[in-house]
């Protein structure tokens, strides 16, 4: 789970701490990145481990980073599924660990996480990210909880929806919270839908 900056910042006021965020998974034993005191840039979740190789494939739509692979020895052996009891087998036959994020990586080495590959949904051929349609909702109505999702869309592919505990929000708040991040209209949700509260 990303690391939210108010957290960030209430650890450093309130106990004069600092969170370095990193990166990982169960199947990378778990780490791939992390912050160090030497080597930090906030807003990233750091440098990759020394040993672990990575590649970014091309994901349309996508014009800053990629789908995010892996491979090292901190991978595991394999999973065990319940179909081939006390068989493990390996996601890909040469080695490389499809993690499922796409990821950014800037020129100093430090990774930045774009969202899940699951969570970015295609709009008139551009590949928009739920995570930032929610940032927007969480901007224009910081009090309430909000959840995007997706659907089909005749003339655009796919549109995003945002479901709100918000009773006001509405489609000019969700575009002035978006110019006020300097976020493009297309991640704007077309469609708000009010509910009394988040599942």
């Amino acid at each position: 789970e990303k690391l939210s900056d108010d957290v960030r910042n209430l650890w450093f006021e309130k106990f004069g701490i600092r969170i370095f965020e990193g990166y990982g998974s169960t199947e990378c034993a778990p780490v791939i990145s992390v912050n160090t005191p030497v080597a930090c840039k906030f807003g990233s979740v750091g440098l990759i481990m020394p040993g672990i190789e990575y590649k970014l494939n091309p994901v349309e739509g996508v014009d800053k980073g990629g789908e995010f692979w892996v491979k090292g020895p901190n991978l595991m052996s394999g999973y065990m599924l319940h179909s081939n009891p006390g068989v493990v087998k390996f996601p890909s036959p040469d080695g490389w660990y499809n993690t499922g994020d796409i990821v950014y990586v800037d020129e100093d080495g430090f990774l930045s996480i774009q969202g899940r590959m699951k969570r970015f949904i295609k709009v008139a051929g551009e590949m928009v990210s739920l995570e930032v349609v929610e940032k927007i909702a969480r901007t224009a109505a910081p009090d309430a909880a909000h959840a995007a999702s997706s659907k089909p869309d005749a003339s655009k592919g796919e549109m995003a929806v945002i479901f709100t505990t918000s009773k006001t929000m509405n489609r000019t708040d969700l575009s002035n919270a978006a110019k006020s991040l300097g976020i493009g209209e297309l991640m704007v949700a077309k469609q708000i839908i009010h509910i009394d509260n988040i599942p």
